[in-house]
């Protein structure tokens, strides 16, 4: 039997590839669903996509933060949304530069940016507790409402959607695809905090640095697999409104979940550190969106350089 290190190696990369295969299973299934119902394809980047995406780091951050430590909670969610913003639309961008959605920005960065700075200002006396937590989910609450209603209130043309031909009407494989999508990401995120706490634990790594590193890049796969996908066959809509969605429903969706179920403590070193980090790559991508439109590959370069200076900065 295995033990030690080649454990948790074997663990660390069974749920990284649990959690990239129960995300595309519910990536595939939820995205059907949407658009068989009507949604735009931008919405459904934005939402249901995103929200699919999201769903590896929810079920890392609460069993972490159940198992482990709050610390890996927090950490996941700071370092994923930072590797969604500098990783992952990086990358997207340098495979092919991305039109930027008028909707996008100005229906949902706001609230993206509305999320970043709740965090940051709620978190400021060292702990999200379930106060905290409860406002963040009421946030999404809205955030949501506003979405389906303008979902409701306008057309849903077909034409922009990547696979439109497979839109029509909700089937029974597509409950099965989400259904097994699920059920991946409960045991490859069991197996990622088990086998990344493990590795590093032993080599004194902190909580918040494990979560920040080896766990949200390894929950942040689905965002790239689902960007990178949408870059390739020219749907920026996907590519950018899934970042974006992503990190809205990381803050508001899983730390207010988490906050719910134990408080999250914020070290001081987290508010001097990382999340000025998280606000900065925010800002960027804000700066990028609002006076660009369409990223270019040096924004690429510029992203991802930035996202390789944070890690590099991490390092002990």
């Amino acid at each position: 039997m295995l033990s030690g290190t080649p454990l948790d190696l074997l663990l660390l990369a069974g749920g990284i590839v649990a959690l990239y295969g129960g995300a595309e299973l519910l990536v595939a299934g939820a995205g059907r669903l949407a658009l068989g119902i009507g949604l735009r394809a931008a919405t459904v980047g934005v939402t249901v996509i995103a929200f699919a995406t999201t769903a590896p780091e929810l079920f890392v951050s609460a069993i972490g933060a159940l198992r482990v430590s709050s610390d890996i909670g927090l950490g996941t969610i700071v370092g994923s949304n930072i590797a969604n913003i500098g990783l992952v639309l990086g990358v997207a961008t340098l495979i092919k530069p991305l039109q930027i959605s008028d909707r996008v920005v100005r229906r949902h960065v706001p609230v993206m940016v509305l999320a970043t700075v709740l965090l940051v200002a709620l978190g400021a006396n060292g702990q999200l507790g379930r106060l905290e937590g409860a406002l963040l989910l009421l946030v999404l609450a809205g955030f949501t409402a506003g979405i389906l209603h303008y979902a409701n209130a306008e057309s849903a043309p077909m034409v922009d959607e990547p696979d439109a031909d497979a839109a029509s009407g909700v089937s029974e494989r597509d409950v099965a695809l989400v259904v097994g999508g699920l059920v991946a990401l409960v045991i490859g995120s069991r197996w990622l905090v088990a086998g990344g706490t493990g590795l590093l634990s032993t080599l004194g790594v902190s909580d918040l640095v494990i979560g920040l590193t080896v766990l949200a890049l390894g929950t942040s796969l689905p965002e790239l697999a689902a960007s990178v996908v949408g870059a390739i066959r020219g749907h920026a809509s996907f590519a950018v409104g899934n970042v974006v969605g992503s990190n809205i429903y990381n803050i508001l969706a899983v730390l207010g979940v988490v906050a719910l179920i134990t408080p999250i403590e914020v070290a001081p070193t987290t508010l001097r550190f990382e999340l000025p980090f998280l606000v900065a790559f925010t800002l960027l991508l804000v700066g990028l969106l609002i006076y660009r439109q369409q990223f270019t590959r040096i924004d690429g370069v510029i992203l991802v350089g930035g996202y390789v200076g944070f890690i590099a900065l991490l390092a002990p």
